[in-house]
């Protein structure tokens, strides 16, 4: 869900302007981490598989997913791999909300 969400707001960051352009894209980067670590942890190479799944959803397979069993990207639907939508927007929500407080703080900060 991660890899398909970054390409969207990818996407969506070519048609705005300035920072808001700016801060899409690092959004973006930042949901990638999500299947970098993923990969890593799998012991699979983290680069080539984040690769890999880029592609497969540019070429739009929205199900594309990192198989851990078969240490590619696959279809996840195709799979029965389902991952539930209320645990995903949770920590997205939560996520977005402490870097919103981090950068409320930095702005209150003085530096000397």
């Amino acid at each position: 869900a991660e890899a398909e969400i970054s390409l969207k707001l990818k996407e969506l960051s070519h048609s705005a302007t300035g920072m808001d352009a700016f801060c899409m894209k690092a959004f973006a980067e930042a949901l990638e981490v999500v299947p970098y670590t993923l990969a890593e942890n799998a012991g699979l190479n983290p680069i080539n598989i984040v690769t890999e799944l880029r592609k497969a959803h540019a070429d739009g397979v929205k199900g594309a997913g990192i198989n851990v069993k078969k240490n590619r990207i696959t279809d996840m639907y195709e799979e029965n791999v389902l991952q539930p939508l209320l645990v995903s927007t949770s920590a997205i929500t939560l996520a977005t909300e402490t870097v919103g407080m981090i950068l409320k703080i930095d702005d209150m900060v003085v530096v000397m």
